[in-house]
């Protein structure tokens, strides 16, 4: 059973935001437990509406592989072993970074994701979001 509750979500959501602002993006953030499911979802002012799936999807992505998003962008190019994956999953499955799985003790609890600017904004936000559910955790 998952400790990922929504209060943990908001704090992680919180993070993340505060991530967002201080770089200036407004961005969706989404929290999914371990069996994929949305606990919370934000989307900030001004935020791209395609994100809200992008986000979602990213953190789905990093619940079902166990890994961040952007460990398959190099895997997932043409003629890499890979190519394709993101067909795969009725096209949930995000190839590029922005979705990290929330790890305690080695096991997944859930995932980040994040999307609304480039690639590298939205690994640094989703950073934020780990590095806060890594600190409550400790609490736990």
């Amino acid at each position: 059973m998952s400790k990922l509750t929504l209060d943990l979500a908001k704090k992680i959501i919180s993070a993340a935001e505060k991530e967002a602002t201080d770089i200036g993006v407004s961005m969706v953030i989404t929290v999914l437990d371990d069996g994929g499911n949305l606990v919370a979802a934000h989307r900030m002012d001004d935020a791209w509406l395609a994100s809200i799936d992008i986000a979602k999807n990213k953190a789905w992505t990093s619940v079902a592989l166990k890994m961040p998003t952007s460990n398959l962008a190099e895997a997932t190019v043409p003629k890499a072993e890979l190519y394709g994956l993101n067909t795969t999953n009725d096209g949930r499955i995000v190839i590029f970074g922005g979705g990290i799985p929330l790890l305690r003790d080695g096991k997944v609890e859930g995932a980040v994701g994040v999307s609304g600017s480039t690639v590298s904004h939205d690994i640094q936000v989703a950073e934020a979001a780990v590095k806060e559910f890594e600190n409550v955790s400790i609490n736990i």
